[in-house]
């Protein structure tokens, strides 16, 4: 079977929640995302790129996976996380090739938006 071009991409990320609805009007104010509800335990979210989901069917476990986004204007994402009520846990800084600031959420997932230098 010859691979396809998501082969070995991340394809879907999931985030146990306290309150999908929280997490839908943050993340929607933050950076835009759209929303398909199914039923009272599953949202899934879509960035325009990759998909994933919120659900109430498990504990939230701040300190998985970091999550990476990107952004064309930093700044302007800073701005937008704050706010839509995330707090910023690592302003930003510089490395090679970019930089970037670290996040959480009302959860309290850290993630991260960067950008090329």
């Amino acid at each position: 079977m010859a691979a396809t071009g998501d082969n070995r991409r991340i394809d879907y990320v999931e985030f146990n929640v306290s309150d999908i609805e929280a997490c839908k009007a943050f993340y929607g104010r933050a950076f835009g995302w759209t929303f398909t509800d199914y039923g009272p335990e599953y949202c899934e979210f879509d960035d325009g790129r990759l998909k994933g989901g919120f659900t109430t069917l498990g504990n939230p476990r701040p300190g998985g996976p970091l999550v990476i986004l990107y952004a064309d204007d930093l700044e302007a994402a800073l701005s937008s996380v704050e706010a839509a009520g995330g707090t910023i846990v690592k302003p930003i800084t510089g490395f090679p090739g970019g930089r970037r600031f670290h996040f959480s959420d009302p959860d309290g997932y850290e993630l991260a938006v960067w950008t090329k230098a």
